[in-house]
Formats: C-alpha cells, structure tokens, sequence
C-alpha cells in the first residue's frame, strides 16, 4: 500500500461531471487511484510521497486516441512534404518498408516520450505495417520504459496494388496471419481491468488497404473478445471516390455494411461526413479521434467538429503521424483544435453573439483531450480527477514567460497561449516527467540513436 499527497495546486481541474475547479487544490491518491479531490486543507496531510504544487495548474492527464509512432522517423522527408494524402502515402511506403523492429522500439520511445511532454498519460496509436519481422510486441515492450498507458492498435493492409489497393505488395500481409497474430496478441496483452497499461485494439488501416472480408472477420473477433475497433474513414474526398467506386457506397455506410458501427469502433479522421452520417454516428455510439494539425498539413479539409459535438458524437484528439504532423505535441494539438473549429464556424458564417457561443471554448477543446477522449477509447477508469480514476495528471507551472500576463483564467491561458511542456506527468500515481525532466529514458543518447536510424531509412 503506497499513498501519494498532492497538494497547494494553485488550480485543479476535476474535469469531473460538475465540471469543478477547486483553487488550492490537491489529491490523495493511494495504489495509484484517487482517493479524494479537493481543498488541501481538508486532504490528509501525511502520505508515503508528498508533492507540493504551488504556482501550478492541474489537470487530468491527457488522451491521445491516433497517432503512429513509427512515423517520427520520417518527419519532414522532402517529397513528402507538399503531398495530399495518397501522393504521400505512396512516396513514404517504401522508406517504411524497410523499417526493422529496433526502428518499431526507437520511434515508439521517441514518440510516447515527446507524448509524454506534452501532457499525455494515455496514447492510442495504430501500426499497420510490419516489415522485416517487425511486431506489434516490439512496441508494446518499448512502451514500458516511458510508462505512459498504450492502447495498442494491431494494424492490417491486406489490398496491395496488384489487387487494387493503395499500398505496395511489399508492406501488405495474408489476411489469414493478420487474423491469428490478432488474436495472439489480444490473448497475450489486452487487460480489461481498471488501470490497465496495456490494451489491444483490431484496427485494419483503412478502406482502401483491406478487403471487406477482413473488416467483418476482425469485427467478429474484437467482439469474441471484447475489445475495440479503429480505422481511418473519411479523411479525404480520394477515399470517398475510392470507395463509390470500389465498394457502391460512401465511407460510412461502407462501415455499416461491413459490420463496423457501434460503442466499440472509433474512427480516425472523419473530415469528409455528411450531416446524415453524423447522425448515423451519435445513433450508434461511433467515436472520432479529431486530428487537425494532419488534415491542415495534407490540406485535407476541416472536420465538422461543432456539428458531431453539438449531435452528441463522442469525439477526442489526436495527434496522427509524426510524419504527418510533424509533431506528437498533444497540448499543442488542443491549441490547435480550438483555432481551427473557430476557423470553420468563421468559414460558414456562424452567426456569432456577443459572447462567442458558436465558437468552441479552451474548456471544451481541453474536453476533447480528457473526457473526450475516455469517452472515445471506452475507458472509464481515466479522462477525469475523481475517487476510485486513475491518477493520472499532469501540472503546468504557471510562472514562466508563455504563461506571463495570463493569470485571470490560467485554464484558458495554456490553450490561448503558446503551448508548453508539462513540468510533471503521473500515471497510476508514478512520475513519468518530474520537474521538466522525463524518467525513463537518456533523452540525449535516444536522440542521438534516432537519428542515426531516421537517416539510414531515409537515404537508403
């Protein structure tokens, strides 16, 4: 039994269903879970470890719900740089295809670490190709040194060109192994306990790299074992001639069709939705995983975040591909978030008030990446600060030049303002950044390796 004290937070933000904000606050937490929220002073003030947050906010740890963590490896690659989705899918597949599974372990750290520095505790993220013996293992035990929670995405391309699919041949795999090594892995990995650090999630890549046979096989599967469904859908307007073409329907009545729709499934993207499928998503309890730095860098389009919202879609964020990003900054991508719906709003002629009610707030771009994003991931043990969730959270300390001038709502202040780093991040009450410093890994040496792996990929 261990029991942790955190207190003097200048603020705290339960994110809880009140929406509470408690000024002085703190946590006590014990074997990882809280216990109670509150007032210092009406907290124990003895515990085993004490944390003094003073000058400081605190908010419930952050919730990735897509990213590729493989894809830190080609940032910026000069191709690749000024393509549409499909032009830069088909330029990188071949660099990825000659990724090894020390690559798979370099760019996880790299990613879960930056992740981690930007206030994440929770990342979901989605490798769908396995190239030279690469494994979804290799990740899963990379992750461990960071100690942020993975939910691991167990990827699939089975329609390389030569059947009419988007990638190469070289990077697609049998559908009967993609079946078998799903069902290992969920077998071996996936806890569906309160607290899990590891859950295991079927998520064939998209439409236009996989038969219908497989979305409905690994559909049925997920279900035998409880486990959830995540695909990319309607990201582009390619996709949606893609699959007019391929298969006689739009994307999402494709996922209707293929038994993909339900509580269980999340959707990346989801730029390219009609008001009618967006119904179709609130009916049936589809999440979106919103990534707005990736559809702006691939000039995708904007999704209709405010109409999925205001539907009662469950929606969380995303920071996508590294290589599509260029960045796994999660806070950076609430910032991001909140600019680009107002951009929409602006865009459509939102009739504005005088108090900017068609504009989405800091509070609920901050939503998106905590409730939301629970919500999304079909987790209840996280997203929020309350008795019996998880410790996760994170603090920002509020005295620094980015934050200067901005004390009259230091909530909205680290949304408007320039994104920082997190000066502390818990998981299941361990540090895993303290004081500005990230635990678990040499970050300089890991650099170093990193790059030296990113060039021989890249100039190969």
């Amino acid at each position: 039994m261990t029991t942790l004290l955190v207190k003097n937070a200048q603020l705290l933000v339960t994110m809880d269903d009140h929406r509470r904000e408690i000024s002085d606050g703190g946590l006590f937490i014990r074997d990882g879970f809280i216990e109670q929220v509150g007032n210092t002073r009406d907290l124990p003030q003895q515990a085993d470890e004490v944390v003094d947050l003073s000058h400081h906010l605190v908010l419930p740890g952050l919730i990735n719900t897509h990213h590729h963590f493989y894809q830190t490896l080609t940032r910026a690659v000069p191709a690749a740089q000024n393509a549409n989705l499909f032009n830069w899918l088909t330029t990188l597949y071949p660099i990825w295809a000659r990724m090894t599974p020390e690559d798979i372990r370099i760019s996880t750290q790299t990613a879960l670490a930056e992740l981690a520095l930007s206030g994440c505790t929770t990342a979901s993220d989605h490798l769908y190709l396995f190239p030279n013996g690469s494994k979804l293992d290799d990740e899963i035990e990379a992750a461990q040194a960071i100690g942020v929670r993975l939910q691991a995405s167990r990827g699939s391309m089975s329609l390389g060109q030569s059947k009419g699919g988007l990638p190469p041949d070289s990077v697609v795999d049998s559908e009967e192994h993609i079946l078998v090594d799903s069902e290992r892995l969920i077998q071996r990995y996936h806890d569906p306990r309160p607290g899990a650090m590891v859950q295991i999630v079927l998520a064939p890549c998209s439409p236009f790299s996989v038969t219908g046979d497989l979305m409905k096989q690994s559909a049925a599967l997920a279900r035998k074992y409880g486990v959830h469904l995540h695909t990319h859908l309607a990201e582009t307007q390619d996709e949606e001639q893609f699959t007019l073409q391929s298969f006689g329907y739009r994307p999402v009545a494709y996922m209707q069709s293929v038994d993909w729709v339900g509580n269980d499934v999340w959707f990346a993207h989801s730029v390219h939705v009609s008001p009618e499928e967006i119904e179709v998503y609130a009916r049936e309890g589809c999440g979106v995983a919103h990534c707005p730095s990736s559809n702006m860098r691939l000039a995708s389009g904007i999704a209709p975040i405010r109409q999925m919202l205001k539907a009662g879609v469950k929606v969380g964020l995303g920071v996508d591909g590294s290589a599509s990003n260029d960045s796994s900054h999660l806070l950076a991508e609430v910032r991001q978030a909140m600019l680009l719906a107002r951009l929409k709003a602006g865009l459509e002629g939102a009739s504005l008030s005088s108090t900017g009610s068609e504009l989405l707030t800091a509070r609920q771009a901050l939503e998106l990446a905590t409730r939301g994003g629970a919500a999304v991931l079909g987790r209840k043990d996280i997203g929020s600060l309350e008795p019996h969730k998880c410790a996760d959270f994170i603090a920002i300390d509020l005295q620094q030049l980015d934050l200067a001038g901005a004390l009259h709502d230091p909530l909205a202040a680290i949304v408007f303002c320039q994104s920082v780093k997190v000066n502390w991040n818990f998981v299941q009450g361990k540090a895993v950044i303290k004081e500005g410093k990230l635990v678990g890994l040499d970050l300089p040496t890991h650099i170093e390796k990193h790059n030296r792996a990113a060039r021989r990929l890249v100039e190969a």
